[in-house]
């Protein structure tokens, strides 16, 4: 079976509270992007010499580390924890969203991986409960079941779903070959509340949105990474209705009426692209 896990980009992110825990509690609007993986899985055959009861393989885009930790494994692996039955399968998870990005790739593999395999093996999960393995393997992975526009609260697992129809915009995407670790973007937040809710500023006007909507890690990767900061400001200049970082960066996304020329993000390593919003 196989299945295209999709991006996301977030509509205001704003880091209200550190919780005790360690973690910070967080606003935000998730909104679905055809920016895509394919995660194809089948049945390991009985006879394979395998130690590994998920056998995961990652192409067009390297990812460093042990494939074994991938959130494709894990999510498989919590699941047969309580379904103890689960076959061995094997995996190939094909890169089409970059990585480092603030564009939930592998929290996106994650959730599509856990509704995979509850579809291919017949395992019952409802929605609910598929959200709440997801949200034990990180903070971004519930919305990947749901997959429509959601506000979330929390650490991004407390979901509600919003009506929010961006259809008619064209998105562009700007992804610099500049990682930001989470940790490193984190260190110079100052929690706060907004002023105004992001869930209540997304269903104004997109033309109202520069001046009100706002992405609390901006402050501080524009701080670390200026050439980040610098693209935003390119894509306003292009003629953007607005533009922001996404999650953590590094991607920049701009909302334009019309499809835009990318070209002058040419430098080595850029992932760029403008898609139709539907």
């Amino acid at each position: 079976m196989i299945t295209f896990p999709i991006a996301k980009i977030n509509l205001g992110l704003n880091v209200v509270e550190k919780r005790p825990d360690g973690y910070h509690n967080l606003e935000t609007v998730f909104y679905p992007v055809q920016i895509c993986d394919a995660l194809e899985v089948f049945e390991m055959h009985q006879d394979f010499p395998s130690d590994v009861d998920c056998d995961l393989k990652v192409t067009n885009i390297h990812i460093d580390g042990d494939e074994q930790r991938n959130l494709v494994v894990r999510a498989y692996k919590l699941l047969k924890e309580d379904f103890p039955d689960l076959p061995r399968v094997h995996a190939h998870l094909y890169k089409g969203i970059p990585t480092q990005a603030g564009m939930g790739g592998g929290s996106s593999d994650c959730g599509f991986m856990i509704t995979l395999l509850n579809e291919m093996f017949g395992l019952g999960l409802t929605n609910q409960q598929m959200i709440d393995y997801a949200a034990r393997l990180g903070a971004d992975c519930p919305f990947f079941i749901l997959n429509e526009p959601c506000y979330a609260e929390g650490i991004g697992e407390k979901l509600e779903p919003i009506s929010l129809n961006l259809s008619g915009w064209y998105l562009a995407v700007v992804r610099p070959d500049i990682p930001v670790p989470t940790k490193e973007a984190f260190s110079l937040i100052t929690p706060r509340h907004p002023e105004i809710n992001c869930r209540d500023i997304v269903m104004q006007p997109v033309e109202t949105w520069r001046d009100l909507l706002t992405n609390d890690f901006e402050k501080s990767v524009f701080t670390l990474h200026p050439e980040i900061g610098a693209i935003r400001d390119k894509l306003y200049s292009l003629g953007a209705t607005y533009a922001a970082m996404s999650g953590s960066g590094s991607s920049l996304f701009g909302l334009f009426r019309n499809p835009v020329d990318l070209s002058c993000f040419d430098a080595e390593g850029t992932f760029k692209t403008i898609i139709p919003l539907t």
